[in-house]
């Protein structure tokens, strides 16, 4: 995975989740390049979330998510993590590195936060009523060409009459995120040239295509959809592990017990009564 590559990840995940809390674990964000996890925590995209209560036990193959007992640290002693495994594989307590309770989040907030920054606002955005726009304001320097950050469909820019998605204007190279003003400025110029690269070019829209394709997915019935399904029904409290709750849902919603699964992990225990 390319830094860019793991910036797009992250700001598709948010699209489909129209804004709402994206987490991303600790064992996660070590398969990203290191420069772009930096990067992407420098800017504040990615902000520190509360340790996770269950993860991915390490133990053997099966890849079961199980709670963690943390005891913290006191005295002399580091802090220690483990799980205990109850499988027919009984392999006891198992030892878990602290480290990997880590969670960082992203939200509609700290990205919208992130890009007005990057663009050269002062000003904190607020959400509107909706909670899915967030007026950013004129942009600097000039007297027209007021930008809104949305994460209705996907996460874009709406000025000048048109909506660009936000994978068009951030870039993450040599370990920096920035985000492509002078594109934006072009658009409220009216530059009727088209250019080589970038915002108004064929390449992007061909991107612009592909974007509004995948915000279909994020439709009833759609692949994001029904993972979002396979979560709610784990929150229900009717089944006793995330294993048993992917295979018993998942030929009912038409996904593999692989996909369900992706879609259960890192997820909070239900509430039960």
């Amino acid at each position: 995975m390319t830094p860019q590559g793991a910036l797009l990840e992250l700001l598709e995940r948010l699209g489909a989740q129209q804004g709402e809390s994206v987490r991303v674990s600790h064992d996660e964000l070590s398969g990203w390049p290191a420069e772009a996890v930096a990067a992407m925590k420098s800017a504040r995209l990615l902000v520190k979330a509360r340790q996770a209560s269950s993860i991915v036990c390490p133990g053997c193959e099966r890849e079961c998510t199980k709670p963690v007992d943390l005891l913290p640290a006191a005295n002399r002693r580091p802090a220690q993590a483990s799980i205990v495994c109850d499988e027919p594989e009984d392999l006891g307590h198992i030892e878990v590195e602290p480290a990997a309770l880590e969670q960082w989040q992203v939200t509609g907030n700290t990205l919208a936060g992130a890009v007005a920054r990057l663009l050269g606002f002062t000003k904190p955005p607020q959400a509107d009523h909706t909670g899915k726009n967030w007026p950013l304001g004129l942009l600097p320097g000039r007297e027209k060409g007021a930008v809104t950050f949305s994460i209705e469909n996907g996460a874009t820019l709406a000025l000048a009459g048109q909506g660009i998605p936000l994978t068009h204007v951030l870039t993450l190279e040599s370990g920096e995120l920035r985000a492509d003003r002078d594109a934006l400025l072009r658009v409220v110029d009216g530059d009727a040239q088209e250019p080589a690269s970038g915002i108004g070019s064929k390449a992007w829209r061909k991107q612009k295509a592909q974007t509004a394709a995948k915000a279909k997915h994020s439709k009833p019935g759609g692949s994001y959809d029904k993972q979002e399904r396979m979560r709610a029904a784990w929150a229900s409290g009717k089944y006793t592990s995330r294993d048993r709750c992917a295979e018993e849902e998942c030929a009912a919603l038409g996904i593999s017990i692989s996909t369900a699964r992706k879609a259960l992990r890192n997820t909070p225990d239900p509430k039960r009564t």
